[in-house]
């Protein structure tokens, strides 16, 4: 992502109106006029991958507001129930999920998911609006329209898992969705527009993607292969599968899920151990981060990354937690990943918050060459994902094809389709362990494997919180027992061993700020 252009438009102007003047900090690598902006399919392409941009810019200078890591980091992973953040129990609040961030309507954490999704819609919206009249050939138009549609159903889709209800609690729908602001030019856009339901939120994410798609194939063009932080035919099919099988459309997310990963090849165990910071063979979209343009240790991997230099990932590592890593099997190698003590012995090495400052299993983990240098060690500590520079920098994924495979398969359980999940599961899983025979479980036992596989491979790549939403399933996070060895229940600190039940804290579901009912004169 060389160059690129940002434009301010009417929908961040909304959300700046009533806040501080550092509410938006970003530089453009480009400044010019909204008309000159898409005088040209150029200019617009430009303007695009400044929307791509603004999934890695640091907005707030509250701690942490950095585009699309936030989004998996602090509203997926840590509340989540497989994640925990080692000792960092400072932030108890958030990360077991209390209601004084989830229904709070004035604390920046939650008009942060807010206002960063509305920003990337107003921006592709300038580009929806525009593009047809730059001056250029037809089948970029096509091309860099259907990019655009993308980025805002994606948008719409991230902000529905949060503020809306789960889909089986709605009743097919009719519960309240958000804002569906779908044209920058709308004499109601960005002020007055009332909450859309989440029957007509998922129908247009559904029409964005149907219309992505019938132009992608107009236009016949392909991105090039440096830029997957762009979207291309591959990945509407792939968020049109995730918002599917949010949807519960089980057909339809089945079907979108195998045209999304046609054409990929599933990353090697060598791959997969590499460290998730740049693309590889089964990467579909992503985020960008050069070196020259990193947010340091706002970054993504300065949260999560076991061997970044940041202090929040040096003094609080991420691990994974006990429960599930204990369900899968010693063959697959996908578990050398992460600390596991392998002794009583080693279990009793650490303390009541899984800190271990001596013995065998603090020497493998100075020793593997995934931590930094002055890096705590903790058990189940998890050496995945790692920075690609320092502090803590790096490219990430958004979407890659194994999901596309989970999402497959979790849909064909649903459709009493068992077999022909039983060989997703098989095809998705035999690269890492040879031991693995094709499962012979049916029914809810092969949708329950299904699951814990995806919860796995998937680990710490922002879907933890958002799978138990949709599951409807509480999250019960087993305290470390250290006494008891590797008979422990658990791995979780007391101050994170809690279970937060499916029904609780409004089912879920964040608050509509104030940042945007204080603007918007019909939304209370």
């Amino acid at each position: 992502m060389k160059k690129y252009i940002l434009i301010f438009t009417a929908a961040s102007s909304m959300v700046l109106a009533s806040c501080s003047s550092d509410y938006l900090d970003t530089v453009p690598n480009d400044q010019t006029s909204t008309t000159n902006a898409f005088s040209t399919t150029e200019n617009c392409a430009l303007a695009l991958n400044g929307v791509a941009k603004m999934m890695t810019t640091q907005y707030l200078s509250t701690q942490g507001m950095n585009g699309e890591g936030t989004i998996k980091n602090w509203c997926n992973n840590f509340n989540g129930n497989d994640t925990q953040k080692c000792k960092q129990t400072g932030w108890a609040s958030l990360w077991n999920n209390l209601a004084t961030y989830k229904n709070s309507k004035t604390t920046s954490y939650n008009y942060y998911i807010w206002y960063y999704y509305y920003k990337l819609i107003g921006n592709a919206n300038q580009i929806i609006d525009n593009v047809d009249a730059a001056a250029g050939p037809e089948s970029d138009k096509a091309f860099i329209k259907a990019q655009a549609l993308v980025f805002r159903a994606y948008a719409f889709y991230q902000l529905s898992t949060m503020y809306g209800i789960r889909w089986c609690d709605s009743e097919n729908g009719a519960a309240n969705g958000i804002v569906l602001r779908t044209s920058a030019t709308d004499p109601l856009a960005p002020q007055d527009a009332p909450l859309s339901t989440l029957a007509e939120t998922f129908e247009q994410i559904y029409k964005d993607l149907d219309d992505a798609i019938a132009l992608f194939g107009k236009s016949g063009g392909k991105r090039a292969s440096s830029e997957f932080y762009l979207p291309d035919l591959s990945v509407a099919y792939a968020v049109k599968a995730r918002a599917a099988l949010y949807r519960e459309d089980w057909a339809t997310a089945a079907d979108c899920a195998a045209k999304a990963r046609s054409g990929y090849t599933l990353m090697s165990a060598n791959d997969y151990a590499a460290g998730f910071n740049a693309p590889n063979s089964e990467w579909m979209w992503g985020v960008y981060e050069a070196e020259d343009q990193t947010l340091y240790y706002y970054s993504y991997f300065a949260y999560i990354g076991s061997n970044s230099s940041a202090s929040a990932s040096r003094t609080y590592p991420v691990a994974i937690s006990k429960e599930l890593i204990d369900k899968i099997p010693a063959t697959d190698v996908r578990r050398d990943l992460f600390l596991v003590p392998q002794t009583d012995t080693e279990f009793k090495e650490m303390d009541s918050y899984g800190c271990t400052k001596k013995g065998t299993m603090f020497t493998r983990g100075k020793e593997s060459g995934y931590v930094y240098n002055t890096s705590a060690i903790y058990g189940y500590m998890q050496f995945k994902l790692r920075a690609a520079f320092m502090p803590g920098g790096g490219s990430f994924n958004l979407f890659r094809a194994s999901e596309m495979y989970y999402i497959e398969a979790e849909a064909d359980c649903h459709l009493g389709k068992d077999s022909e999940a039983q060989q997703l599961l098989y095809d998705v899983t035999k690269r890492f362990d040879p031991a693995y025979t094709k499962s012979t479980k049916t029914g809810a036992d092969l949708l329950d494997e299904v699951t814990t596989y995806r919860r796995f491979d998937l680990f710490g790549e922002g879907f933890d919180w958002t799978d138990f939403k949709r599951w409807k399933k509480d999250i019960v996070r087993k305290k470390l027992t250290v006494s008891k060895g590797l008979a422990s229940p658990g791995s979780f600190c007391s101050t994170f061993a809690i279970t937060i039940k499916a029904d609780e804290i409004n089912r879920w579901q964040w608050a509509i700020p104030n940042k945007e009912c204080d603007y918007n004169t019909l939304i209370e």
